[in-house]
């Protein structure tokens, strides 16, 4: 989703360096994801837009997940009661010895394999620990 990608370009400028235009994109298109409750239907918060959507993975490459957004909203600050049917979504992935699977990825589609479909990830692990502690600490 092309609005996911340019929202995690434009979060990488330096607050101090973002101009108006900038700031005016980032604030909408979170609005727009907090909306959605990240990667819910428009007309329809109680499903998943795509059912990819909720798959965690990586690499991300085109698509993205519900982990790669939530770690981008989190990133620019955003702390807001619409985020939490994503953060449980987020929680109740993880496994028994603290780590994330992998659910969805690329594999065999690249010249090399980071990781196997099904099996804790530390990428997706990463990602989720980072973005869950952000909201803890706020």
């Amino acid at each position: 989703m092309g609005p996911a990608k340019a929202l995690k370009a434009l979060a990488e400028i330096p607050e101090d360096r973002r101009s108006p235009d900038v700031r005016r994109f980032l604030g909408e298109t979170g609005e727009y994801f907090l909306k959605h409750r990240i990667y819910k239907r428009s007309h329809d918060l109680s499903a998943p837009g795509k059912p990819f959507w909720t798959r965690l993975g990586f690499p991300r490459m085109w698509r993205f997940d519900v982990l790669e957004t939530l770690d981008i909203l989190t990133g620019l600050g955003i702390r807001d009661e619409r985020l939490g049917d994503a953060v449980e979504l987020v929680r109740s992935k993880r496994e028994a010895a603290g780590c994330w699977p992998l659910e969805n990825s690329f594999e065999g589609k690249t010249l090399v394999s980071l990781e196997r479909t099904g099996r804790p990830s530390k990428w997706v692990t990463l990602f989720a620990l980072r973005t869950l502690r952000r909201l803890d600490e706020s």
